[in-house]
């Protein structure tokens, strides 16, 4: 099970045989809330289950069933869970992705997976990771303003010796004769501790770098917050080629901080940052438009998505457009919100955006640039 990346969406997004399944729940960190979401679970299955026979009646429903109900009883794994989960399920292919916002309980069977609300939570620019780093320690963190939890660090040394093992800086002696021709060998040591300790330091923090870029990718990805000593936070930046990570810094031992003064610390860094992110992005898509390349006509944006021609598209948060997107022409279809076979056209427009290569930002309210709860610059 995995949090939520780029790389699931853009795997989810691609093609897939038929039925897919997305199964959406809210769920709970701890006891006795958890106790309910298995429940859930076992109701949606239902939900699920019903629908297969009713739109493949002639498909092997048990054995499309089957990876789904392991989960059904198994108290480790609901005891194991974050505010919310994904699940995707078609012929081969099972996908389990753990949520650090809650979701509505949402069970739906068609010819490719429902991905909308995991768009929502992915382009929220509220999204950070920290790096924790000590001589005993690595660990990457991820989450947001509300929630911080580990991930999985693949191959990345978790600590000095990990990263060096038995290849530690030995003290540099020489032999000098004092006395005269013949005299006794006089052995000294030149560099101290200290200097050898900052040699195996920079040694170590280049190893883990270069294991966390390979591991991370070296493209743009979510900012990093550093949380490690002074000295320590000096020598990893002197060193560090990751281009995700920030300026500002926790100047704390990390293993003084709990996760959540941790997700606190982190939170108070970056905010400035994420407001600066936010009005730039704002700012560009004004300057887009005042050139010409840039609208917040949702019938005007819905042909650009599908064309391929929007470089950049703003969605307002919480902000809900009920209607249709047309996938082929792009043409929007207006309807009442209390119709539940309708979708958003705002996650239609991002979800389009997205497989045609662009960007997309959940803005919030207070900074978003336009009234109809999207905006859109051009490629051409």
């Amino acid at each position: 099970m995995q949090q939520l990346t780029s790389a699931i969406v853009a795997e989810l997004l691609a093609a897939h045989a038929p039925p897919c399944i997305s199964l959406y729940q809210p769920t709970h960190r701890r006891r006795p809330d958890t106790a309910q979401d298995p429940v859930r679970f076992r109701n949606l299955l239902a939900e699920i289950e019903k629908s297969l026979r009713q739109k493949y009646p002639g498909r092997d429903i048990a054995a499309l069933l089957t990876p789904l109900r392991a989960y059904e009883r198994d108290s480790r794994f609901w005891d194991r869970q974050l505010d919310g989960l994904a699940m995707f399920a078609s012929s081969g292919v099972l996908r389990l992705v753990q949520l650090q916002r809650p979701v509505p309980a949402r069970a739906i069977v068609a010819d490719n997976f429902h991905l909308k609300p995991l768009l929502r939570i992915l382009q929220s620019a509220d999204r950070f990771r920290v790096l924790c780093l000590s001589r005993e320690l690595v660990a990457l963190y991820q989450g947001n303003r509300d929630a911080l939890d580990p991930l999985d660090l693949g191959d990345v040394p978790r600590s000095l010796v990990d990263a060096l093992g038995e290849e530690r800086t030995e003290p540099h002696l020489t032999v000098s004769s004092y006395g005269g021709a013949g005299g006794p060998g006089m052995h000294h040591g030149h560099g101290s501790k200290k200097d050898e300790d900052d040699i195996d330091l920079e040694r170590y923090f280049r190893v883990v770098d270069r294991a966390l870029i390979k591991h991370l990718g070296a493209g743009p990805g979510l900012p990093i917050v550093l949380a490690a000593l002074p000295h320590h936070q000096a020598v990893f930046r002197r060193v560090s080629k990751l281009p995700q990570l920030v300026a500002a810094g926790i100047d704390a031992h990390p293993e003084s901080l709990d996760a959540d003064r941790l997700r606190a610390a982190a939170w108070k860094l970056f905010e400035p940052e994420y407001q600066s992110r936010l009005a730039a992005t704002v700012e560009r898509y004004r300057l887009a438009r005042s050139r010409g390349a840039g609208s917040d006509d949702i019938a005007q944006l819905g042909p650009a998505a599908v064309q391929g021609r929007v470089e950049l598209l703003l969605v307002t948060e919480e902000h809900h457009v009920p209607g249709r997107l047309d996938p082929a022409t792009g043409e929007v279809t207006y309807g009442a919100g209390a119709d539940p076979e309708l979708d958003d056209v705002l996650d239609d427009l991002a979800e389009h955006v997205l497989r045609k290569g662009g960007q997309v930002y959940v803005v919030p309210a207070p900074m978003a640039p336009s009234e109809t709860g999207a905006a859109a610059v051009f490629r051409f």
